[in-house]
C-alpha cells in the first residue's frame, strides 16, 4: 500500500472543524487595523490630516515636513495596535505581493534605544530591484528600485507590521510593478470622465473607477495537496482521471456549505473586516470543492490591494484550517475553472454611477454616453483586452465547460439592443422638436423600465452589462486586477476624449445644440460596435465562424495574444494618455513572455517526474503482480492456462503499451524543451513552448490517466479526482 496517498487520506477523515470567534457585529471591528480617517483624525495634526485628504482626492503633493508628523502620528497608531516593524508593501511584477520589514527600533548613541520612523522612511525607501521582472530595462550595476508611498491607499497592519502601500519603479524612473500604471490609467479615466460629465452636471469634478471582483477558488485538503507533486509545485493537477461523479448534477452550486470550509470562510471574513476589506457574498461554486467570495464595490486602486491583500490572507488562514487554496484557473480537468469576475463602472463625486438609468432622459442620455463609450472603446481594442487577461494558466480555462471564449464580445442584453436600433434610425444632423421629444420619452425616457426585469445574463460573454455595470468575465483566478483594469479604464478614457472633441466640434462647427451633437455622435458609435455585441452562445464553432467574419481576433494561447500588448496601436494609445512608455511596454511584454515559457518548462518537469517516478514504477509493479498470477495458472492448468488467463494477459499487454508511450512521449517532451532552452530570444522560445513542447502535456496525461483506471487502487500512488474533490 503506498503510504503517502492513504496516510494523507486517514489524517483527511480525522479532520474537525478548526473553532473561530466571530464578534458580535462586524460594523465594531471594521478597518480596526488600517490608518483610516477616523485613525488619521486622531493621531495626525490638523495641517498633517488636510494634506493627506488633499493627495487621496485631488493628488496634491505632500510636503517633506508634513511628512515627518504623517509619519509620527502613524508610527504612534501602529506601536499602540502591537506593531513593531513597517514596510513598503508593494506589487511587483511577479504577480505577488513583496515586502521587506524594518523594525522601529533604532539605538542612540548613549547605549539606549528608541521606536523610530521618519518621513523619509514614510514617503520613500530603497529595495534591491535585482531579482524582480524587470524586461531588460535595468542594468545589472542599476540593481536599485525604489518604493514611494501611495496615500490614496491606507496604510494597515497585517500582524505585527505596519504595511504601507507603494509604487514600484526601477532607478531609471520605469514602473516595475502593477500599481504605478493603474494609477496613471485612472487619472486619465477620471479627467476623460469628468469633461464629459459636465455636459450634464457642471458640479461634477470627479470620476472615480469602481471595482467588485469575486474571486473564486478551490480548497483541498493540506495534506491531500501535499501527496500530489503537481498541486504543490504547479497548483493544479497535471494528470488524474476524471471523478465518475463530477459536476454533472449541480449539487454543489450554491449549496449547503461543508462546515470546515464555512469556518474557514468566517475566520477569514473576520480577518478581513480588521483590514477593511469589505467581503460581503460566500457561497459554493459550480464544480466540487469550489467556492466564491466577493466584496462590496470600492475604488479601483483600493479594490485592487484589497484583492492582492486577501489572496494572501486566504493562503494563511487556509493553513490554519489544514487547507490549500488553489486560485489556477484550471486546477482539475472536466470541472469547471475559477475567474476573478471584475464588475467595473464610473462614480461621479456628486454620488451619480455614470452606468446606472436614472430618472429623467437627461440622466439616461448620460447613461447612453457612457455606455455606448465603453462598448466602442472594446470595439477599438479588444485584442488589448485579450492580452491583458492572457497567462499561462489562463488559457486552460478560456473557451472551456463555463468559461468565456478567447473571442472579446459584449453581451447587452435584447432590451438594450432595442433601444441602440432605435437611436441608430436618429436623423442626421439637427433633430426636430418633435423627433427630439419622441426620442428622450419613448426611447431614452424608458430605460430605466425595461432594465427593470433585465436579469438575462448570458453567462458565456466575457464582457457583459449586468445593470448598472459592465462585468469582465475573462479575467482568470490568479491574475491581478491591476492589469486589466489599467487597459480597461484607458482604453475607455481614449474613447471618452475623442468622443469630447467630435461634440464640441459639431457644437462649434455645424452650430448644433449639445443634445444634437451628442446623438449624432452615438448614433455612428452604435454602427461602429456592431460587431463586438454578440448575444449568442459563446461556444462552438458557429460563433467562431461568425466572429472571423466581424473581423474579432481569436488568439487561443497567450503567445499569440500578447502581441497586442507591443502594438504600434497599444503603444500610441498608452504613451499618449502618459500610462505607460514603450519601454515599459516592451520589457512587460517579454516579462510576460518569459513567464509563460517558464511555467511550461515547470510543468513539463513535473510531469515528466511524476510519470516516470511514481506512474511507471506502479504500472509495473502491478503488472508483475498479473505475470505471477499468469504463471500461477500456468503451473496449475498447464497449456490450458490461457483459457482462464485471457484478460490477465490483456492487461498485460495494454499496461506495456500506456508505459511505452508515455515513456516515449517524455523523452521526446525532453528533447523539444532542450531545443526550446537553446532559443535565446524571448518570444521565440515562448511559442516553442507552446507550440512544440506543451502539445505533449495531453499524450502522456492520456496514456497515466488510463493506467490509472487499470492498476490496483491500493497500490496506485497518486490522490485521485475523487478524493480531492469530493473529500470534505
Amino acid at each position: 500500500m503506498p503510504t503517502l496517498r492513504f496516510y494523507a487520506l486517514k489524517e483527511t477523515f480525522n479532520r474537525v472543524p478548526v473553532p473561530v470567534t466571530e464578534p458580535e457585529r462586524r460594523s465594531e471591528i471594521f478597518g480596526k487595523n488600517v490608518f483610516n480617517e477616523t485613525a488619521m483624525r486622531q493621531y495626525l495634526t490638523k495641517d498633517s490630516f488636510k494634506s493627506v485628504m488633499d493627495a487621496i482626492e485631488n493628488g496634491s503633493k505632500i510636503e517633506r515636513h508634513i511628512a515627518d508628523h504623517i509619519s509620527t502620528g502613524m508610527k504612534e497608531w501602529a506601536i499602540a495596535k502591537g506593531a513593531t516593524h513597517y514596510t513598503h508593501w508593494f506589487q511587483p511584477l511577479t504577480g505577488a505581493t513583496a515586502e521587506k520589514h524594518d523594525a522601529f527600533f533604532e539605538t542612540m548613541d548613549n547605549g539606549q534605544a528608541i521606536e523610530k520612523f521618519g518621513g523619509g522612511q514614510l514617503v520613500q525607501q530603497e529595495p534591491d530591484a535585482s531579482s524582480f521582472p524587470n524586461g531588460g530595462i535595468r542594468n545589472t550595476f542599476e540593481a536599485r528600485g525604489y518604493t514611494a508611498w501611495d496615500p490614496t491607499s491606507p496604510a494597515f497592519i497585517y500582524g505585527t507590521t505596519l504595511c504601507i502601500p507603494t509604487v514600484f519603479v526601477s532607478y531609471t524612473g520605469e514602473a516595475l510593478d502593477y500599481k504605478t500604471p493603474l494609477l496613471r490609467a485612472l487619472q486619465a479615466v477620471d479627467n476623460a470622465a469628468t469633461a464629459v460629465a459636465k455636459y450634464f452636471d457642471k458640479n461634477v469634478t470627479k470620476v472615480n473607477a469602481t471595482l467588485g471582483w469575486e474571486q473564486e477558488y478551490f480548497l483541498v485538503d493540506s495534506a491531500l495537496a501535499l501527496s500530489r507533486p503537481d498541486i504543490s509545485l504547479a497548483g493544479r493537477t497535471l494528470l488524474g482521471h476524471s471523478s465518475a461523479k463530477g459536476q454533472q448534477l449541480d449539487d454543489h452550486y450554491f449549496g449547503s456549505i461543508p462546515a470546515r470550509v464555512l469556518n474557514f470562510m468566517r475566520h477569514l471574513e473576520t480577518e478581513c473586516m480588521f483590514l477593511g476589506i469589505p467581503v460581503k457574498t460566500r457561497h459554493n461554486e459550480v464544480a466540487p470543492n469550489q467556492f466564491e467570495l466577493a466584496p462590496i464595490f470600492e475604488e479601483t486602486n483600493l479594490a485592487v490591494d484589497h484583492n492582492s491583500l486577501l489572496m494572501d490572507l486566504m493562503h494563511k488562514i487556509a493553513n490554519k484550517h489544514n487547507f490549500k487554496v488553489l486560485f489556477h484557473e484550471k486546477p482539475f480537468a472536466n470541472v469547471n475553472g475559477s475567474g476573478k469576475h471584475n464588475n467595473w463602472s464610473l462614480a461621479t463625486n456628486t454620488g451619480i454611477n455614470l452606468l446606472g438609468p436614472g430618472s429623467t432622459p437627461m440622466k439616461n442620455l448620460q447613461f447612453l454616453t457612457f455606455f455606448i463609450n465603453t462598448l466602442k472603446a472594446v470595439n477599438e481594442h479588444e485584442e488589448l483586452l485579450r492580452a491583458s487577461i492572457a497567462s499561462a494558466s489562463n488559457d486552460h480555462r478560456l473557451g472551456a465547460n463555463e468559461a468565456p471564449p478567447a473571442i472579446i464580445s459584449a453581451f447587452i442584453g435584447s432590451q438594450l439592443t432595442e433601444v441602440l436600433d432605435e437611436l441608430e434610425k436618429v436623423t442626421s444632423g439637427k433633430l426636430s422638436p418633435q423627433e427630439k421629444t419622441d426620442l428622450k420619452l419613448n426611447v431614452v425616457g424608458k430605460i430605466p423600465e425595461i432594465l427593470l426585469d433585465n436579469t438575462d445574463r448570458n453567462r458565456t460573454s466575457p464582457f457583459a452589462f449586468t445593470g448598472n455595470k459592465f462585468e469582465f468575465r475573462a479575467v482568470g483566478s490568479t491574475a491581478n486586477c491591476a492589469n486589466p483594469m489599467t487597459v480597461l479604464n484607458a482604453i475607455v478614457a481614449k474613447q471618452l476624449i475623442d468622443f469630447k472633441v467630435e461634440v464640441d466640434a459639431l457644437i462649434k462647427n455645424k452650430k448644433m445644440k449639445k443634445d444634437d451633437a451628442i446623438f449624432n455622435v452615438l448614433k455612428e458609435y452604435i454602427k461602429d460596435s456592431k460587431r463586438i455585441r454578440f448575444e449568442g452562445d459563446g461556444y462552438g464553432d458557429a460563433w467562431e465562424k461568425e466572429a472571423k467574419k466581424r473581423g474579432l481576433s481569436n488568439h487561443k494561447t497567450t503567445p499569440e495574444a500578447l502581441k497586442a500588448k507591443i502594438s504600434k496601436k497599444t503603444i500610441s494609445l498608452f504613451e499618449d494618455l502618459g500610462i505607460m512608455s514603450k519601454v515599459e511596454l516592451e520589457a512587460r511584454y517579454e516579462i510576460e513572455m518569459e513567464d509563460y515559457a517558464m511555467r511550461i518548462q515547470i510543468e513539463g518537469r513535473i510531469l515528466g517526474d511524476i510519470a516516470r517516478n511514481h506512474v511507471i514504477p506502479t504500472a509495473i509493479r502491478y503488472q508483475n503482480i498479473l505475470i505471477e498470477n499468469v504463471q500461477g495458472l500456468k503451473n496449475i492448468y498447464g497449456t490450458d492456462f490461457k483459457l482462464f488467463a485471457v484478460e490477465q494477459m490483456q492487461l498485460i499487454e495494454q499496461i506495456s503499451e500506456h508505459i511505452a508511450k508515455i515513456n516515449k512521449g517524455i523523452t521526446d517532451m525532453i528533447e523539444e524543451r532542450k531545443k526550446a532552452n537553446k532559443i535565446e530570444n524571448i518570444e521565440r522560445k515562448a511559442y516553442a513552448y507552446c507550440e512544440e513542447v506543451k502539445p505533449y502535456f495531453e499524450i502522456i496525461r492520456y496514456h497515466c490517466d488510463k493506467l490509472e483506471l487499470l492498476v490496483d487502487d491500493e497500490i496506485w500512488p497518486l490522490t485521485k479526482y475523487r478524493e480531492l474533490l469530493f473529500t470534505k
